[in-house]
């Protein structure tokens, strides 16, 4: 044999792909994933790799197959795995490094991998999009062999499993049983808190179907979203006072940081060798207070000689109290305004520091937001500038309406009721009169107002467990999570139209192997041909 031919087999032979490789790189690459490496990459690098490199052609032809939805289900799987794992690495070394700089760091015994929070969190997603991708294909296809002719006598013999099998929702309900995977995840409060913002969003999104077909025609013009606040910031500020442990610190951090007025802060010139009580301590003396039906207000100041001016358990609240103004007759406004007697002219002061200090911080949240569209802002600046400033001020306008009215609202009520009545759960009715300011917020605070359910709902969950009001049982949060992905697939299934965020219903089809397109506008491209 000559050399060329020998040079020419000895190529034909290093190019070949070997069975065991070639299975492996179908799992791994696809054939559009590879054209393109090899354009960018392998061309660039140094001969004797770019030599033994086959060519796209070759590479295609060899991992071709008459149904690659397998291959592509654990390639995507696999991708979602590495990404988890990846990210979630980094931000326990960000976490560490950063945010914890100068903390003692909690060291924790050596364990295996496989049961670290992170491994497992990240085999539960991608599992969840593996098995979400088979279960719906093989639903899929088994709902329409059933209902060809052939299946016929089939469906005669077995009417109720033909007709759950054949039902529109068969695929999309049964694909979401790849939710029970989430039980790999340790039961703790990231769980939790992803079943509650799953069946919210599932509840939104149902909500839309039932509106788009008419369910809620006739509804009062003022009947909208809004109307969760009410009973939400209810059941906020009374958790806040008196289950705080089974409420989120940041949010009661956020809400003490802006309360000018109610909330009495350390004087510069208060020395410093006497104790002061910490907002935790005046938020403590509040339900105290109430505990103990609102006792009357004894002032130090006209009574010097009295011995004991405050409960004992309240005797924390001292340094407030003891310089009040005589003239106040209620303990809660000693505490929330000792040297204002008027009630009504604290509540409208709140607004004169509250309002400047809400709007610079929504500006500041809104301004980032709208950093995606600076295009429309190039376009026509002032239409745009003046949508943000809208929003501003509706924003501001009720958040700080809803705390300084939940502050002030203890007053109304120490001045219209008896001191023994609902002592406790006034403050309900309180956080519930402050909710009422989300009206000025109805037609675009949609986002807001589930946010602030989502909490709400986690609280009050903590609070009955706590007391006994129902029992947390194994698994209900998982049980939650595939509840409410069934109802979401559905409603994407019936109209995706109702799936009002374009990044869920990306999700979605990610879940179903369409990949990362929005269903809802191939829909309205298609109906828009047709006409």
């Amino acid at each position: 044999m000559s050399d060329p031919e020998l040079q020419a087999s000895s190529r034909a032979g290093s190019n070949a792909i070997d069975p065991v490789l070639q299975n492996a790189i179908r799992y791994t690459i696809s054939a559009k994933e590879y054209r393109t490496l090899h354009q960018y990459l392998l061309k660039q690098s140094p001969s004797a790799l770019g030599n033994r490199a086959p060519q796209p052609s070759k590479y295609d032809a060899a991992i071709s197959h008459k149904d690659d939805y397998n291959a592509a289900a654990i390639r995507a799987s696999l991708r979602v795995f590495l990404a988890a794992q990846t990210g979630l690495s980094l931000w326990d070394i960000i976490t560490v490094q950063i945010f914890r700089q100068g903390q003692p760091t909690k060291v924790n015994a050596k364990s295996s991998w496989t049961k670290s929070p992170n491994f497992r969190l990240s085999i539960s997603v991608s599992l969840i999009l593996f098995l979400h991708r088979v279960l719906h294909r093989f639903l899929t296809r088994l709902r329409a062999n059933l209902l060809t002719k052939d299946a016929a006598p089939f469906r005669r013999r077995n009417p109720r499993i033909s007709k759950a099998l054949t039902a529109r929702l068969a695929p999309a309900v049964g694909a979401s049983l790849a939710g029970f995977v989430l039980g790999a995840y340790p039961g703790d409060q990231f769980r939790l808190t992803v079943a509650i913002y799953l069946a919210t969003r599932a509840a939104e999104f149902a909500y839309n179907a039932l509106e788009d077909d008419g369910w809620f025609k006739n509804r009062p013009w003022w009947f909208g979203s809004w109307l969760l606040m009410p009973p939400v910031f209810g059941q906020l500020l009374h958790a806040f006072l008196f289950d705080r442990d089974c409420f989120p610190k940041s949010y009661g951090d956020f809400i003490l940081n802006h309360t000018p007025n109610y909330i009495q802060k350390r004087p510069v010139e208060y020395p410093s060798h006497l104790a002061w009580p910490s907002n935790d301590g005046i938020v403590d003396g509040l339900a105290e207070i109430s505990r103990s039906n609102f006792p009357p207000f004894v002032s130090p100041i006209l009574f010097p000689s009295a011995t004991q001016t405050l409960p004992p358990s309240i005797s924390q609240i001292s340094p407030i109290t003891s310089s009040a103004h005589p003239s106040i007759r209620a303990l809660t406004c000693a505490l929330l305004h000792p040297h204002e007697p008027s009630c009504m002219r604290t509540y409208a002061t709140f607004f004169i520091g509250a309002v400047p200090m809400f709007a610079r911080f929504f500006t500041l949240i809104f301004s980032i937001f709208s950093l995606p569209r600076y295009k429309l802002f190039l376009k026509d600046p002032v239409v745009e500038v003046n949508r943000l400033a809208k929003q501003v001020l509706r924003m501001t306008l009720f958040t700080s309406g809803a705390v300084g009215t939940s502050w002030g609202s203890i007053c109304l009520f120490q001045y219209l009721l008896p001191r023994t009545f609902i002592p406790m759960h006034r403050w309900f009715w309180g956080g519930f009169l402050g909710g009422l300011w989300g009206f000025l917020e109805r037609k675009n605070g949609r986002g807001q107002f589930l946010y602030s359910t989502r909490v709400s709902i986690d609280s009050l969950w903590k609070v009955g467990v706590k007391k006994g009001w129902w029992r947390s049982g194994k698994n209900g949060d998982v049980w939650v999570f595939v509840a409410s992905l069934m109802l979401l697939n559905a409603v994407y299934e019936v109209n995706p139209n109702a799936v009002t965020s374009g990044v869920v219903r990306k999700s979605m089809g990610m879940l179903r192997g369409e990949g990362w397109v929005d269903r809802a506008k191939l829909v309205q491209k298609e109906e828009g041909e047709d006409d």
